[in-house]
């Protein structure tokens, strides 16, 4: 047998590396069994799927090797991450150490596309948290207000269904924030 390693070849993008065992047991950051460190099989193997021309497929096997980089490339991440909060004395991992992380390890080329994600995640949430506050106000209706703003909401979902939108008479707060 064999342990698999997924290399990045620049310019000819992705190789598996399969390296002779050495008989040891790999270990993750914290000291646990490979085993005990997953991400969820279906969606990695849509994400494979994905990324992949319809006409690939990729036998059982790759998928599960490909999984198991994951989980590496995730535990290498969160333990230099770990030690770039470490070294700056913070208790807590924060966004910040996770791009630093990637730059010490030689992954810089993914830190932009990280940093978006990542204020993309920011915007998402602060919208969330805004239709929450919008949602917690309305408990302060009345109940005929309510019956008026369900039978609104109501109006506006029959428009939608038949193909044309009505206006809403009250600006939603939330609607600079759409794009």
């Amino acid at each position: 047998g064999g342990v698999g390693m997924l290399e990045l070849d620049k310019g000819k993008g992705w190789r598996i590396i399969v390296m002779e065992d050495r008989g040891m047991e790999p270990m993750d950051i914290v000291g646990k069994a490979k085993e005990d460190a997953s991400l969820p099989k279906a969606t990695m193997t849509k994400i494979i799927k994905e990324m992949l021309p319809p006409d690939v497929r990729v036998a059982r096997d790759a998928q599960d090797l490909l999984i198991e980089c994951c989980v590496e490339f995730i535990n290498l991440v969160s333990s230099e991450s770990n030690e770039v909060c470490n070294k700056e004395e913070r208790r807590t991992i924060a966004p910040e150490h996770v791009l630093k992380a990637l730059g010490v390890l030689g992954f810089g080329e993914y830190i932009e596309e990280v940093y978006a994600a990542y204020e993309q995640h920011k915007l998402e949430t602060m919208q969330d948290s805004l239709k929450g506050a919008k949602w917690s106000n309305r408990a302060e209706m009345t109940e005929e207000e309510a019956l008026a703003e369900q039978q609104r909401m109501f109006a506006e979902a029959r428009a939608r269904m038949n193909g044309g939108a009505i206006q809403s008479k009250e600006p939603e707060a939330d609607q600079s924030l759409e794009s």
